[in-house]
């Protein structure tokens, strides 16, 4: 049993990280297409396990939501989202499993936290919304203790916490439907599905043996870890951008904006992370200064990240690490390729869904140069015997 569960886990988490990258492309697509309130009910859809399909289906979905009338091109993406997300939970949570197998506490805090998870949204959909929190957030806690509570090893203790995320990301699922596409909401959806792939990437990196042979890159490493850390903070004002309708607040100027190299801009107002809980922030509430505001900030931000990144690239090169350097620096082009284009195009949505993939894509290729400097410790693979 052992040795299947030595060749399997590797593969599982391929899998589960290919997986991930896969819903957060389809969660932008979504996002998108202006499909993130088509199910104005969760975890349902109008009531349904899928979505209403035949006539009488979507009689009965518009006479109980008359404020948000069915969509049926829109509802299936939201709804096969959802579907998607909750096999990506299954995948990761046997990860977590296997992970903890050899501490039976630890696997056992993990199993009551997946019938936390469940049972908080049964509790849900009967209207038991504070209970259902409190099960949420003992789903959430319980991972995070058992991570700590494991031997020192990065891939078990991520496979591990990955739980923790993709519940948190449930609970965020749910809010970006009952507080109304509220941005900080929907930016804390994306960071969460870009946290949820990071982790089950370097974790499927680590099981697949990627690793250096001693410490000898430190330094190294530790411009990756910087690059990591920004490229986050780009990413969370991409998010930004998009939860706030500003990804087309400077028409389709390049570099320029709405004409000018510097158009009225509100940066306060653009830069406000809590609103009023109740207002539908679907299409944006922010004035074109607010939104050009951040359109701008996110423009700076991909300036910075694209000098630093490109500077990366060529000390990997230097380092001896070239193919992990030059593939860093092709991602990073198209990125910038695809972040020009949704603006001189006017945001098409197939080249702003391919632009989320090439962050996720640009994480990766950050995630994958640092496990090759990590050194390479043999003893997970004893530990998953």
């Amino acid at each position: 049993m052992s040795v299947r569960i030595r060749k399997i886990v590797p593969y599982l988490a391929v899998l589960a990280a290919v997986f991930a990258f896969g819903l957060v492309m389809f969660g932008a697509f979504v996002r998108l297409s202006n499909a993130g309130l088509s199910c104005p009910d969760w975890p349902t859809c109008y009531g349904q396990a899928t979505w209403p399909q035949h006539a009488q289906a979507v009689a009965q979905a518009d006479q109980a939501f008359p404020d948000r009338p069915y969509e049926a091109d829109k509802a299936w993406r939201e709804q096969v989202h959802r579907m998607l997300a909750g096999t990506l939970g299954v995948l990761v949570l046997l990860l977590a499993l296997i992970a903890a197998r050899r501490e039976r506490i630890v696997l056992l805090a993990l199993i009551v936290s997946a019938v936390f998870a469940a049972a908080g949204v049964v509790l849900y959909l009967h209207g038991e919304h504070q209970w259902s929190s409190g099960l949420a957030l003992l789903a959430i806690l319980l991972p995070v203790t058992g991570a700590l509570w494991l031997p020192e090893h990065a891939a078990l203790k991520m496979s591990v916490l990955a739980l923790a995320v993709i519940i948190f990301q449930a609970m965020l699922g749910m809010w970006t439907v009952t507080l109304l596409l509220k941005p900080i909401v929907v930016m804390g959806h994306l960071l969460g599905g870009m946290s949820t792939f990071g982790l089950l990437a370097y974790v499927a990196l680590r099981y697949m043996g990627v690793g250096a042979a001693d410490n000898s890159h430190a330094s190294l490493r530790r411009l990756v870890v910087f690059g990591i850390l920004l490229l986050a903070a780009q990413i969370a004002l991409g998010g930004w951008t998009s939860a706030n309708y500003a990804a087309l607040a400077c028409g389709t100027d390049f570099p320029t904006c709405l004409g000018q190299w510097a158009p009225p801009t509100d940066f306060h107002q653009g830069f406000v992370l809590w609103r009023e809980i109740g207002v539908n922030y679907e299409g944006g509430i922010l004035d074109m200064a607010a939104r050009s505001a951040i359109q701008i900030a996110h423009r700076i931000g991909a300036l910075v990240v694209f000098c630093y990144l490109s500077w990366l690239a060529y000390r990997l090169l230097r380092g001896g690490f070239r193919f992990g350097g030059i593939a860093l620096f092709v991602v990073l082009l198209a990125q910038i390729a695809l972040g020009i284009s949704n603006v001189h195009f006017g945001l098409p949505l197939p080249v702003a869904t391919m632009h989320n993939g090439g962050a996720a894509l640009l994480l990766f290729s950050l995630l994958a140069n640092y496990a090759r400097l990590q050194p390479w410790r043999s003893d997970v693979v004893d530990v998953l015997a």
